[in-house]
């Protein structure tokens, strides 16, 4: 009885995903506002798991630090920038309407 209840045990802890901030929510922590707000910045960051690829997780990241990047990207010619930006737009404008609740 023992033995069963101990590779139950382990597999729910193998098995269970490790709780680990992503890029957004590191980024949002670090920020002035959002070291008062972690729930917040734990908000966002699942709406980034949603809407966002790791790597524009990374580039969105980036504009805690530096809002400067976020006007360079918007005011960008590239195709790829325009991309990333409409991508970007839709996922503040989730986190806005789940987050702010």
């Amino acid at each position: 009885m023992f033995n069963r209840l101990m590779i139950a045990a382990a597999a729910v802890v193998l098995t269970t995903p490790l709780a680990v901030a992503g890029p957004i929510d590191s980024a949002c922590i670090r920020s002035e506002r959002g070291a008062r707000n972690g729930q917040a910045c734990r908000c966002i960051q699942q709406v980034a798991d949603q809407t966002l690829s790791r790597s524009d997780q990374r580039r969105a990241a980036r504009f805690f630090r530096d809002a400067d990047a976020a006007q360079e990207v918007r005011m960008s010619k590239s195709d790829a920038d325009n991309a990333f930006w409409a991508r970007y737009k839709n996922f503040a404008a989730a986190a806005e309407a789940y987050c702010a609740r």
